[in-house]
Formats: structure tokens, C-alpha cells, sequence
């Protein structure tokens, strides 16, 4: 490790700067556990983790899959990371001499990727004090996409830290308001947002210029406890409402993030933490913490959504479809399980190359998008599979005309240089009846055995012409 004065004093700050979150060696959080999942989903990767490197040790806050606890900093790979303060991808360990003996590599891993995730020190200079990580025991090459979802991921979990840490030591010293008036302020510029106080007696409220600024009031102005209610759409509202009312009458803080308009109609994602004052031993107001996390929500939402949704075709992936099906089993409305191959589809890659293949994909998955299909749930599996979840009782009320019909759908038309070819697909048909299929996996299986049936009749009648 370089052991230059300015390497040490750069050390001896970044050092301050984790330090001050008073996030190590803490219990995990639903956030950040969320979090490495979506990295790990959005990459495809068996593991991922959220490292917090101190002097001596990586410590992990957050993984999914098999990742140890705790890491001599010498020994990790994050801490290059933490040295370079940038991103280290590294396709395959087993090919690079430098990582070659390294112990993640005989503990199974080839592929890892790592991102930093910096925290401001006390003179405001961005700090890496941590990381987010994906390994996998297969070698890969991340893709743009994936790189690009990592660096979001990484700067949303930053802001998760900031905002946890300030939020957490603002409510903690809320009581002594003039002392803490400058970390408030600080607070405030950093993770826009600001701190609130309701007295129980008259039900009056306070709260910062933070909190004006995100009402789009101005400062000074502050509306009744029924006024500030009326900022939160009806069910945001009711919970806002139980949650104070639940903190009153069981001492409970409370931390939640709900829908938001603002005084000139601006629509908002915010979060609030409160817990209950008392004086003299009985309750007398609730303090806490509001928080305009609108950017970090719309974030978080794309890159679920991208999580879900197959990248060449936009409609669902497998995972989202795997949800859907049980979601389906479990909903108690009839439905037909239908799943579909395209026959022609090797043949026109093979002859008119693969753009005209991923054209077809996309047509197909148009095509399985149709008004006509009422809402049905499509969805991609992989290579040239499909899958659609069928409930509309017109739709279910004739079976064999739905399979002629999306039969009928599979004829796509594919032009590539002067060339044309139509392809075409076979469609396998179950009907949900919780009395056969005890779970997915049997309805599935049953779909199955029906388009294999299909396939074989296809053969067959290529085979008569």
C-alpha cells in the first residue's frame, strides 16, 4: 500500500469520513439488502455485496449469496478499489496473472466487478469509503447496460448512506434544537431535507426551511396538522395518520416513504422518520425528519423495471414471468398457461443472419402484445421461447381458436437483404385447475407436454406436403 504523506493524509480523512456514518457493524437494513439483490438480478451474477473498507478489514454490510462477513483489507479486492477511487471489472481471475492466486478465485469466483461508493469528509471532498460488488463463479463480460446499471446502483447506495446516517443522527439529537441547528442545516443542503416537530397538546406544527422548501412553501409558513395532511393523497394520508397515531400510544418511532404533491402541484416520493417526545415522563410531541427522495425512488423504479423487463423484446423476462405465474396461481381467477417456440426461428439466423433474428424476437413479442389478447401477460423465457398468461374468460371460452389464432400470430414475414422468410411457431395450451397442478412446476410441465404435442403434429404435416 503507498505509504506517502499525502497517501496518509487522503487515508486519514476517508477514514473520518466512513467513520462518521456510524455505519459499521451495524444490523442489516431492508434498503441495502434490497439493494445487492437487485444488483445481483440485474447482472445476472450468484452473489453480490455492499463493503464498507475500514483500515484494516472490509467489513460487508449487505450480500446475497455466499460472501464472508468480514475480509482482511490486504486480502480484498475492494481495496484497489479504494485506492484508485474508481470501478475494477475483471472478466476472469483465472486469465489475469495478477489475480490468478488470489483466494477469491479458489474459493470459486472468476468474474468480479466492484464500484466505489464515496462519502463526503468533513471539508466537503468526496471520499470512497466503501463498495458495491458482483461476483460469479463464471467468467463474463459485463455489457453497458449492466455496467451502467452497477454505477446507478453504486450511486443510489450513496445516497442511502447519506441520508440514513444524517436522517438517523438528526433524530437522535432533535431534542436540543439550537445545538444542533448547523448539522440540521448541513443536513439539509446534503440529502434535501429538513426536520419537523409536532406538539401533541395543540397539535402545532414546526419544521425547517428544508421542509418548507420541499412543501414549496416559504420559509416561516407552516400549516395546522390537518393542513400539512393535505399535501399526502388519501392513502399516504391514512398511513401518515396511523403511523403518528401508533407512535403516540406505543412510543414506536416510524419510517416511511409515501406519495406527495406539494403547494404548486408537483408530484414527489418522500420519506419521514419520527419518534415520540416526552416530558416529565408522558408524551409530548413527535420529532423527526421529512426527506424528498422523488430521484432515488423514479431510480430505484427504472431499474426495477429493467430488472423485469427483457432487453431486445420490452416485454417481461423470465423472472417477472416466474412472479406472475404464481402471482396467477395464487389470485383464484382462471387462466390458461400458454407457451410457444418459433420453429423457423435457428433457420433465419442461420440464413438471413442475426439482426433479421432479433427483428423477428421483437415482431413476435409485438405481435403477443396485441389489443386482442385483453390484457394477457407475455413474456420472453429466452432464445426463441415465449410464454403468455391468458385470463380473459372471452379468450378461455374457446381454447382451440386461441391456439389457431396465436398459431396464426407466429407467421411473421422477416426481409434481410432482398431476402424473405416466414417463420412460424408451435403453441402449447394448459388450463389452470388447482386440483392437477399442485404448483408451477405441474402447470408448467402440462404446457409443455402440449406444445411438444404441437411440434410433433407441425413435423408431421411438413412431412405429408
Amino acid at each position: 500500500m503507498d505509504q506517502s504523506p499525502s497517501f496518509a493524509l487522503a487515508e486519514t480523512r476517508r477514514l473520518a469520513a466512513l467513520h462518521a456514518l456510524d455505519l459499521l457493524d451495524t444490523a442489516p437494513e431492508k434498503d441495502f439488502d434490497a439493494l445487492v439483490r437487485l444488483a445481483a438480478t440485474l447482472t445476472g451474477c450468484a452473489a453480490a455485496f455492499i463493503a464498507l473498507i475500514d483500515a484494516k478489514r472490509m467489513w460487508v454490510k449487505a450480500s446475497v449469496g455466499a460472501i464472508p462477513a468480514v475480509v482482511p483489507r490486504a486480502e480484498s479486492l475492494c481495496d484497489t478499489i479504494i485506492r484508485t477511487d474508481s470501478p475494477l471489472i475483471i472478466d476472469d481471475l483465472a486469465a489475469d496473472p495478477q489475480f490468478r492466486d488470489h483466494w477469491i478465485l479458489a474459493a470459486g469466483s472468476r468474474f468480479y466487478a466492484g464500484m466505489p461508493i464515496r462519502a463526503a469528509d468533513a471539508d466537503g471532498v468526496s471520499r470512497p469509503v466503501g463498495t458495491l460488488c458482483v461476483v460469479d463463479p463464471a467468467p463474463r463480460t459485463p455489457d453497458a447496460g449492466q455496467r451502467r446499471a452497477l454505477s446507478d446502483l453504486a450511486m443510489l447506495a450513496e445516497a442511502l448512506i447519506v441520508s440514513r446516517s444524517a436522517a438517523r443522527e438528526a433524530v437522535a439529537h432533535a431534542s436540543a434544537l439550537e445545538r444542533q441547528h448547523r448539522l440540521f442545516r448541513q443536513a439539509e443542503r446534503m440529502t434535501r431535507m429538513g426536520w419537523w416537530r409536532l406538539t401533541l397538546d395543540d397539535e402545532r406544527v414546526e419544521w425547517s426551511e428544508g421542509v418548507a422548501r420541499i412543501h414549496d412553501l416559504p420559509p416561516g409558513q407552516t400549516p395546522s396538522l390537518a393542513g400539512g395532511l393535505d399535501f399526502y393523497p388519501t392513502q399516504a394520508r391514512a398511513a401518515i395518520s396511523a403511523a403518528l397515531a401508533r407512535t403516540v400510544e406505543t412510543g414506536e418511532s416510524f419510517d416511511l416513504e409515501v406519495d406527495f404533491v406539494s403547494a404548486t402541484g408537483s408530484e414527489r416520493r418522500v420519506r419521514t422518520m419520527g419518534e415520540l417526545e416526552r416530558r416529565d415522563g408522558a408524551p409530548s410531541a413527535v420529532l423527526g425528519v421529512f426527506r424528498d427522495v422523488s430521484e432515488e425512488h423514479a431510480l430505484s423504479q427504472a431499474l426495477r423495471r429493467s430488472a423485469d423487463t427483457d432487453p431486445l423484446t420490452l416485454i417481461a423476462n423470465r423472472a417477472a414471468f416466474d412472479r406472475r405465474l404464481d402471482a396467477a396461481i395464487a389470485g383464484g381467477v382462471p387462466f390458461a398457461l400458454v407457451l410457444i417456440d418459433l420453429d423457423g426461428f435457428k433457420r433465419g439466423n442461420d440464413t438471413l443472419g442475426h439482426l433479421a433474428g432479433d427483428d423477428l424476437l421483437k415482431a413476435v413479442a409485438r405481435r403477443l402484445h396485441a389489443p386482442w389478447l385483453k390484457g394477457s401477460i407475455a413474456a420472453r423465457l429466452g432464445g426463441d421461447e415465449f410464454a403468455v398468461i391468458v385470463d380473459d374468460a372471452a379468450l378461455l371460452a374457446d381454447e382451440a381458436a386461441l391456439v389457431v389464432r396465436l398459431g396464426d400470430e407466429l407467421c411473421v414475414p422477416i426481409t434481410h437483404a432482398g431476402l424473405t422468410m416466414e417463420t412460424g411457431g408451435s403453441v402449447g395450451l394448459a388450463r389452470f385447475d388447482a386440483a392437477v397442478h399442485a404448483s408451477a412446476r405441474a402447470l408448467v410441465e402440462a404446457a409443455d407436454q402440449a406444445l411438444y404435442a404441437a411440434k410433433r403434429d407441425r413435423v408431421g404435416e411438413r412431412r405429408r406436403i
